[in-house]
């Protein structure tokens, strides 16, 4: 199995997990980068408001995402372009987390993407004081990129990834995550509700 995977990276409105107002994607094929896709998201109607301190940490306006296709219409897009990739991200809880949440407030199925964490695979490779995205993919030979941009953020991502493959001799990501004594995160298994007589 080559090094295949994507590198995802969210930005969102507010403090809820399903207000994504932008993606940023990056496809690696066997240890090399791709392809690459980033755009701004009109987040789902209740979850479209924009609080200062993201604004502060991203930079994007309310009046920038005023005509980019909402979560519904930019769906198949981002599903097209991950295909069945393991999802990888810097705190990959909240990016999947931001998948899931804004697909099931717009009533969307989200793929059973698994993940895996290059925050939690930098702890492993590197020794730094901070393992802050900056840091670390500065650790990896990727720095001085616009942190909060979601593509930047998703290309820093995926060399953190690469970078960790190559020194440990890591063939894929599955093996890569057994040899940092990490686990790929599976999606949440979903309970149906018991019909009542």
């Amino acid at each position: 199995m080559p090094l295949d995977f994507t590198a995802i990276d969210f930005e969102t409105a507010n403090s809820s997990p399903a207000s994504a107002c932008s993606v940023g994607l990056v496809r690696v094929r066997d240890g090399e980068v791709v392809a690459t896709a980033g755009w701004l998201i009109r987040p789902p109607a209740g979850h479209d408001e924009f609080q200062d301190w993201n604004i502060k940490i991203h930079g994007i306006h309310p009046h920038q995402v005023r005509t980019a296709a909402t979560w519904e219409e930019q769906f198949d897009r981002l599903c097209s372009f991950t295909g069945a990739d393991v999802l990888v991200a810097h705190n990959a809880g909240f990016d999947t987390k931001v998948l899931r949440t804004a697909s099931e407030v717009t009533g969307l199925e989200c793929p059973p993407y698994r993940s895996l964490c290059s925050l939690q695979v930098a702890r492993k490779i590197y020794d730094l004081d901070s393992y802050r995205l900056p840091v670390a993919a500065a650790a990896a030979g990727f720095a001085e990129f616009s942190h909060h941009d979601a593509l930047a953020d998703a290309r820093a991502c995926a060399q953190i990834v690469i970078d960790a493959a190559a020194r440990a001799g890591a063939a894929d990501v599955d093996e890569l995550a057994l040899m940092l004594s990490l686990r790929l995160a599976e999606p949440p298994v979903r309970v149906l509700e018991r019909a009542v007589a």
